[in-house]
């Protein structure tokens, strides 16, 4: 596949996502969490692609944060993003040190990386007026998150398209969580796009994560459509064959409209089949 028909695969299920889960508004401001790696920067692209022809008027803001780690050079970032035409700010804080001094021996840092960092952003994004925050996870991350919370935390939670924030303050969006990322890696690596590595944790195994990333494998021999059809299944959920009570009382308090959606289409009898054997005392009552 040309890198144009990827590019356009990609911008079709982005503005799909856009258009189904409501993700941006007209008139806001969309901060874009530029990490440096490949998802953040195709995100920042198709977001910037969408925006010239997508009928609702956002804008976009691209933010950098240089957490001052060993042999970190954002110059190559930075030219990309003065080329790119989209406002950003680059900004500089040494967390590095910090998430070092918490992080016990033998433990990986990614947990208090980021708590420091997602704070930063939160202020930024509040100082630059954003009311949205887009992060690029894709397919896959949300599918290895449904894996990780249905077999270690028995919790049936994936990452949702749009969340708002604890405080109450941001809508948080994933406008690519419907892109696998073999075909986020393809279109990177073609598109150009100066990738920095990250010398904190870069090196570091996720094993629960790489262990699910090794299950959807195992599955895709057996239905080599199983990501698709899984990321299908979190959009196709019957309350009524679950069991979680609150979410069965939510269910039978739906609104009418959904409930009108749900109703059982009444079918035939085909087959009234009598009881050879019964040793029940039933009074049948006579036909009418």
């Amino acid at each position: 596949m040309s890198t144009e028909a990827l590019e356009r695969k990609l911008l079709s299920k982005v503005t799909k996502t856009l258009h189904t889960h409501a993700l941006v508004r007209e008139g806001d401001r969309v901060m874009v969490c530029l990490s440096g790696g490949k998802d953040s920067y195709t995100l920042l692209h198709l977001l910037e692609q969408a925006r010239r022809h997508w009928p609702v008027k956002f804008e976009l803001v691209a933010v950098h944060l240089d957490q001052q780690q060993p042999g970190y050079d954002g110059a190559p970032l930075r030219k990309w993003l003065e080329k790119s035409g989209v406002p950003f700010e680059i900004l500089s804080e040494d967390t590095y040190s910090e998430v070092l001094e918490r992080t016990p021996e033998g433990g990986t840092p990614c947990a208090a990386c980021s708590r420091l960092r997602r704070g930063i952003l939160y202020t930024a994004a509040q100082r630059l007026g954003a009311t949205r925050i887009a992060l690029g996870h894709h397919r896959e991350d949300t599918l290895e998150t449904f894996l990780l919370n249905l077999v270690y935390s028995g919790r049936l939670q994936a990452m949702p398209a749009r969340y708002t924030t604890d405080d109450g303050r941001f809508e948080v969006i994933r406008p690519l969580i419907e892109c696998a990322e073999a075909d986020i890696a393809t279109f990177a690596t073609s598109a150009g796009f100066p990738i920095l590595p990250c010398n904190l944790c870069g090196s570091q195994k996720d094993l629960k994560r790489d262990a699910m990333n090794a299950l959807l494998q195992q599955l895709e021999t057996m239905n080599p459509h199983v990501r698709q059809s899984m990321l299908g299944a979190l959009s196709n959920v019957r309350a009524t064959h679950l069991l979680d009570t609150e979410v069965a009382l939510a269910w039978a308090q739906r609104p009418e409209h959904l409930a009108a959606r749900s109703e059982a289409k009444e079918t035939k009898v085909r087959f009234g089949a009598l009881p050879v054997h019964s040793s029940v005392d039933v009074l049948l009552a006579p036909p009418a």
